[in-house]
């Protein structure tokens, strides 16, 4: 079949996916406006290098899956009408962001819900596209999750067939509804568009037969006693005797740092989502844990980044998330200063945490030249570990001042926190260089033995 002809067929099959959803949801299909700001992020800048195609909201990068790994969305409905949109400037954009991420583990979300005929890019363009994203994109790409297909999909999928490798191919789900992708990923944290969302609900209550009544929140159960993600840093001090530094952290951290400083992408692969609920699961039962009877290093990594990741406030609070923000708009030679003043407003255990925790990461940075993971590789990745807001994800132009402000923290630790300690501000945590004390956990005698 001639590419004119395929052309011709994939126009044909959306406009019969546009044809079935109007009658079969009312009000489903909605042309792209001539001016989709509806997605743009308010803190975009004009200056962005991409901003003629950023300011639609097409590309997120928001918040991770279970196991730590970055999530990109691409939102079908962003897409401005095919005259209004240079899609060399957009392949140039996707090439742009991904290259912050590409480096570590990612999954990448299709919205395929508000492709119209209108606003659909050639099948052309899609395949030099693909063709331009090489093994350096694909390597790390552990999945490549599909909303909401249509048949539209199916022939693109015959397309694209001969220049997909079977790897490749089995890295790709299908998901009809959005409750089939909260099983795998955190969809609060997603940047799901609301017409998205709204489509979902259509499409769910066509299938029920009855409209979909109110969701109601069960009440939070209470934590065991024994618990160790998922609750705050008092509730674990309370648990553990006064010990300021959580005991996940503390053995992650002793573990790593006796046998993984030169572990070469340390905090940047991520580990199979049975092994880590495993874990969680033994750690809040307050049974041991011994990573060497797992026998790679990454596992306890990943380990310290799901707790970071789940507790109930970011490590730096929301309070400090807009401060932290404006770190770009700081004079350089600044910076180190306006970070020990952002801190001074911390609470005391969050700051202690901070502390044995950066005071780590500065450890593991020294150790680049085997592990490659310098200050700045390290703050990529614990960035959004750190800090997010209160409401929704961080958006995407956020990652540039978070990742900085981490950056700071880790490449000078000792600035940062040691004029603090001279001058009597809280945080007296204890350095991660000194021998760990025993944590006595009162339910938990054993828990994270390491034997």
């Amino acid at each position: 079949m001639s590419q004119l002809d395929l052309e011709e067929l994939a126009e044909i099959e959306l406009r019969r996916d546009e044809e079935e959803e109007a009658a079969a949801v009312p009000g489903a299909v909605q042309r792209p406006s001539t001016a989709p700001t509806a997605g743009q992020d308010p803190a975009l800048s004009p200056s962005h290098p991409f901003y003629d195609v950023a300011r639609h909201g097409i590309l997120q990068v928001a918040g991770e899956d279970h196991v730590g790994r970055r999530v990109v969305s691409f939102s079908c409905c962003r897409l401005p009408p095919v005259h209004e949109l240079n899609h060399r400037r957009l392949l140039e954009y996707l090439k742009y962001t991904l290259d912050q991420h590409v480096e570590s583990d990612y999954i990448l979300v299709y919205f395929h819900y508000g492709l119209s005929s209108r606003n659909k890019p050639s099948l052309h363009w899609l395949q030099s596209a693909y063709r331009e994203f090489d093994r350096k994109y694909k390597k790390n790409l552990k999945a490549l999750y599909v909303v909401h297909p249509t048949n539209f999909i199916k022939v693109l999928w015959n397309v694209f067939k001969p220049l997909i490798s079977h790897k490749f191919g089995k890295k790709v789900t299908y998901f009809n509804y959005l409750s089939e992708l909260r099983v795998h990923l955190k969809c609060d944290q997603l940047a799901i568009p609301p017409e998205v969302v709204r489509y979902d609900e259509k499409l769910r209550s066509l299938r029920t037969g009855v409209p979909l009544p109110p969701a109601k929140t069960p009440p939070p159960r209470p934590p065991l006693p024994t618990q160790q993600f998922g609750v705050s840093l008092q509730y674990l001090k309370d648990k553990n005797q006064g010990e300021l530094i959580p005991p996940v952290l503390r053995f992650t951290v002793t573990y790593l740092r006796e046998k993984g400083l030169r572990t070469e992408g340390l905090f940047r692969r991520s580990a199979s989502v049975q092994t880590v609920r495993e874990i969680q699961r033994l750690y809040n039962q307050g049974k041991p844990v011994n990573f060497d009877d797992y026998g790679d290093a990454h596992i306890p990594a990943v380990i310290l980044k799901t707790f970071l990741r789940e507790l109930p406030q970011p490590l730096l609070t929301f309070k400090a998330y807009e401060q932290i923000l404006g770190i770009t708009s700081v004079e350089s030679s600044l910076r180190v200063t306006r970070c020990r003043q952002i801190l001074q407003s911390l609470p005391e255990h969050n700051y202690a945490v901070l502390k044995y925790l950066m005071g780590f990461l500065h450890e593991v940075s020294r150790e680049s030249i085997f592990n490659k993971m310098n200050s700045s590789n390290l703050a990529c990745v614990f960035g959004l570990n750190l800090i997010w807001p209160s409401q929704g994800a961080a958006a995407l132009s956020a990652l540039v001042p978070l990742n900085l402000f981490t950056e700071l923290l880790i490449e000078h630790h000792g600035k940062v926190f040691g004029a603090q300690d001279a001058c009597g501000e809280p945080g007296a945590a204890p350095s991660p260089e000194a021998s760990p004390r025993p944590v006595r956990l009162r339910p938990l005698a054993a828990a994270g033995s390491l034997r």
